[in-house]
């Protein structure tokens, strides 16, 4: 890739006039220019495409160029990154798997110097050029190995900053931190001769107790959904942090964004009921924290069973999820079922239930979408029931 050629202006007005066209049908057309070669050039447009909404600020500068699509795809979005930015500061931070360089951006604006490591040349030397081009004067891009650096540079850091992603061996196993490369597992006392905090990201499938289980002297765990979908889970790590570790759920939205701080060490009690005249449903990234008991205890709402994960109450709350208003408890027999159920418009979900949402739909033939929410849950006293509700 050659970038001086990519952000010629003639090839950059074409970047930007074809991003509405398939890249499918403008990859069988001729490349009008002799000096790029033209799957580089719909590679920046796919690329381009994607980071629209992921990341704003680089489709929106001038002169921006993208790697490979993957790296998009798995780069943090600019909510994201900035969230982690919210959790650090300091002089100096080093991030040891720097790739397209989002979340070191915003570590720029907490930190006064950033080191971007990278061990792919090509995508460092991209990640160098965009940060010119986006006005970044105090991030150094360093490529090479993270951990020949870090003993290169033999210096003291405010944070070390992580990403490790799995290696194609971990195919078909068990998510596990010691299946990634950098192995933060093995690699964590080494880290700590430069730095006394550290920021692991990882992907939202890992288990809690199993990282918890890998990693020591774990803070907080910050479960971070975007438009209630989990994107990562942030791992702070204190060097001689010895208590029990927060977990901090978040739920950023373009209106708002939702933070709940749950304690691991406190022993929540839930309490039960049958539905009342509300229910409730937790946004993910408290349903990933797994801390069912809490949410009860925390806003004073009733489970519908231990293993539901729904809750009622009598009064309208405030609360992290959805906000149903219950029009009728159908009990799940026959005759119920019929009445109001069968050949129903209604948007199914499943709590605590033997039949999957989409067995439901074809079994009794309903009609997916309109305004009337159906949960096939089980109450306290196991009994399957539907709760036919309104959202709020």
């Amino acid at each position: 890739m050659e970038i001086n050629k990519l952000i010629d202006t003639e090839v950059q007005n074409f970047i930007q006039e074809n991003l509405s066209i398939d890249s499918r049908i403008l990859a069988l057309k001729k490349n009008p220019f002799h000096s790029v070669s033209y799957s580089e050039i719909i590679n920046q447009i796919i690329a381009k495409k994607k980071a629209k909404d992921k990341l704003p600020t680089w489709y929106l500068s001038k002169n921006i160029v993208y790697p490979e699509k993957i790296s998009i795809e798995q780069t943090s979005s600019e909510l994201t990154a900035q969230y982690k930015s919210s959790l650090l500061s300091g002089k100096n931070i080093i991030d040891c798997t720097g790739g397209f360089g989002i979340d070191d951006y915003y570590f720029s604006k907490n930190f006064t110097t950033v080191f971007h490591c990278e061990i792919n040349s090509k995508l460092s030397e991209i990640v160098q050029h965009n940060f010119n081009q986006l006005g970044i004067n105090n991030i150094d891009c360093l490529c090479g190995d993270s951990t020949e650096i870090l003993n290169q540079l033999n210096q003291q850091f405010d944070a070390i900053y992580i990403d490790p992603s799995r290696r194609n061996d971990a195919k078909g196993k068990v998510f596990m931190l010691a299946d990634c490369s950098p192995n933060v597992v093995e690699l964590q006392e080494f880290y700590y001769q430069f730095t006394e905090t550290i920021l692991i990201k990882t992907a939202p499938i890992l288990d809690l107790q199993a990282g918890l289980n890998e990693l020591k002297n774990v803070a907080e765990i910050h479960i971070v959904a975007l438009d209630n979908e989990v994107k990562e889970i942030v791992w702070l790590i204190r060097k001689n942090y010895v208590e029990s570790p927060k977990i901090i759920t978040i739920n950023i939205e373009k209106e708002s964004t939702t933070k709940i701080e749950i304690s691991t060490e406190y022993n929540y009690q839930a309490t039960y009921s049958l539905p009342k005249k509300y229910v409730y449903e937790p946004n993910v990234s408290i349903l990933k924290s797994g801390k069912f008991e809490a949410v009860s205890e925390l806003f004073n709402l009733h489970k519908l069973h231990q293993h539901s994960h729904l809750y009622t109450s009598d009064d309208l709350i405030d609360f992290p999820g959805r906000r149903f208003k219950i029009d009728t408890v159908v009990p799940f027999q026959k005759k119920s079922i019929v009445q109001h159920i069968q050949n129903k418009k209604l948007n199914v979900s499943t709590r605590n239930f033997p039949i999957k949402p989409d067995e439901i739909k074809k079994k009794y033939k309903i009609t997916d979408g309109g305004f009337i929410y159906a949960f096939f849950t089980t109450n306290l006293n196991n009994e399957k029931i539907v709760l036919l509700c309104t959202k709020i």
